[in-house]
C-alpha cells in the first residue's frame, strides 16, 4: 500500500480553487455512460457531485493565507495483490477509504481527539493510470526513440537537399532499432502517455485544511510534526502523526482483507531500507524461504534490480555500492508511482 498526502501547490502559492483539480479528477468520466461514472463521495454519502464538491472546499477556508494550502491531496495505491485481494471490487475500496479516514483523523496530535466527523473530505476512484517519464520502461525506450527521431529528421534533410546520405540505409535502420525496443505494449513501444496495463484502481482523496466548522486548521503537511507549544500562558498539542496514520492504514487493510503483509509491502521496512540498508537486507535474508521469494517476486516486479541475495561479507564497499544501486533503484519506482509494492 502507497499512500500519498500532498498540498496542491502552484509555484510560490497554492491553489486558491480546487476546481482545476475536481476537473482533473473527472476526465476519466468523459465519454462515459452516466451509469458508468465514477462519482465523488465522502463518509456518509456515495454521490457527491463535483459542483458540490467545489462549493464546499472552496468555501472552508476561513483566515488561510494565499502561502498556505487550502486543501490536501491524498491518493491511495493498492497493489496488484492487494486489488486482487479485494476482489478488484470498487466498493471494497470505497469502505476502506473510510476506514483509512478515521485513521487519517485519529492522527492529529490534539489536546482533544480529532474524529472523522471533523474532517471535510471528498474521494473518487480512478481505474487509469498512464506512463510518465519517471516510469522505468519509458526510460529504458527513451534512447532508442531518440535515435530513431534523429534519423527521422535526417531523412527530412536530404529530401529537401540539405544533406546528403541514403534514405534507404536510414529507413533500414530505423526498422532494426523498433525491433529493439525493451519494452512494448500490444505491439507499440511504451512511451509516456500510455495507458498502463491490468487494474490501476486507485483512490484520490481532496481534504480541506479546515474542519467542518470551518474554524480549526488541520495541516496533515511535514511542517507540522507532533508538537508541544505555548499558546497564551498554555501549552497546546499540535502537528500529525504521519507514521502512525500509514503504520495505522495498513494495519486496517490486513484487518479488514485478512490480508498477509509481506515484509517488503510494510511502511516500516521502505522506512528500514532508509535509515539502515544493512538491516533491511538482513531482515530480508532471514525471512522464511517462501516470503523471501514472493518479497523478490514484488521488488522484481516493481522495476527494482534485486542484488544477489548473499552479498560478500568480507567486502563492505561493495555491498554497499550494492545497497545504494538498490535504493536508488527502489526510489524511482516509488516515485513514478508504481503500485506493485
Amino acid at each position: 500500500m502507497y499512500i500519498t498526502i500532498t498540498p496542491q501547490q502552484l509555484d510560490a502559492t497554492y491553489a486558491q480553487s480546487v476546481s482545476d483539480y475536481v476537473a482533473y479528477l473527472e476526465k476519466e468520466n468523459e465519454d462515459k455512460e452516466p451509469e458508468l461514472q465514477e462519482t465523488f463521495y465522502d463518509q456518509y454519502h456515495d454521490h457527491v457531485s463535483s459542483k458540490e464538491v467545489i462549493h464546499e472546499i472552496d468555501a472552508n477556508t476561513d483566515k488561510l493565507k494565499k502561502t498556505e494550502p487550502k486543501f490536501y491531496s491524498l491518493t491511495i495505491n493498492p497493489s496488484q495483490r492487494e486489488l486482487s485481494a479485494i476482489g478488484n471490487s470498487p466498493e471494497k475500496l470505497r469502505e476502506y477509504t473510510r476506514e483509512v479516514m478515521k485513521d487519517y483523523a485519529a492522527a492529529f496530535f490534539r489536546d482533544k481527539a480529532v474524529t472523522v466527523d471533523q474532517i471535510k473530505y471528498y474521494a473518487k476512484i480512478e481505474h487509469e493510470r498512464t506512463y510518465s517519464g519517471k516510469d522505468k520502461e519509458v526510460r529504458e525506450n527513451r534512447p532508442i526513440r531518440a535515435r530513431i527521431l534523429q534519423l527521422e529528421n535526417q531523412i527530412r534533410k536530404v529530401e529537401r537537399g540539405e544533406l546528403t546520405g541514403s534514405i534507404k540505409k536510414m529507413q533500414r535502420e530505423i526498422r532494426r532499432l523498433e525491433e529493439k525496443y525493451p519494452h512494448t505494449l500490444q505491439g507499440r513501444p511504451i512511451e509516456e502517455g500510455m495507458k498502463k496495463p491490468g487494474n490501476q484502481m486507485h483512490v484520490h482523496i481532496i481534504v480541506s485544511r479546515k474542519d467542518v466548522t470551518n474554524t480549526y486548521s488541520l495541516s496533515p503537511g511535514s511542517r507540522y510534526r507532533e508538537s508541544e507549544a505555548t499558546l497564551n500562558g498554555q501549552t497546546v498539542k499540535r502537528g500529525f502523526r504521519r507514521d502512525e496514520f500509514f503504520e495505522k492504514a495498513e494495519k486496517t487493510f490486513d484487518r479488514m482483507f485478512e490480508y498477509n503483509r509481506n515484509y517488503v509491502e510494510e511502511y516500516n521496512a521502505r522506512k528500514t531500507l532508509a535509515k539502515d540498508p544493512l538491516l533491511y537486507f538482513a531482515k530480508l535474508a532471514h525471512l522464511p524461504t517462501s516470503e523471501r521469494a514472493l518479497a523478490m517476486t514484488l521488488l522484481s516486479k516493481a522495476g527494482v534490480k534485486v542484488p544477489i541475495p548473499n552479498i560478500p561479507k568480507s567486502n563492505v564497499e561493495v555491498a554497499l555500492k550494492t545497497i545504494r544501486q538498490f535504493q536508488k533503484g527502489l526510489e524511482i519506482s516509488r516515485r513514478a508511482g508504481s503500485i506493485e509494492i
